[in-house]
């Protein structure tokens, strides 16, 4: 799944650090759920985001939202 998610990235035209920063939150998802992101609920997803919205900027949780999107897209 990670090398998949990454070539897709890739090939969408993303740049290096955009495909760093959406790997970075991808890893942190499933860190936080301690879960693989293939098993993941939605229940899940919202609270690796809640946790974001009250404990990290608003623009770092835009970017995990956005590679939480392109991952489940």
């Amino acid at each position: 799944l990670y090398q998949s998610y990454i070539n897709e990235l890739t090939l969408q035209g993303k740049a290096p650090k955009t495909i760093d920063m959406y790997s970075r939150y991808i890893r942190q998802l499933s860190v936080f759920c301690d879960c693989c992101p293939d098993n993941l609920s939605t229940y899940q997803i919202k609270s690796f985001l809640l946790y974001l919205v009250n404990n990290k900027s608003w623009s770092a949780v835009k970017i995990a939202r956005n590679a939480i999107q392109f991952l489940y897209r």
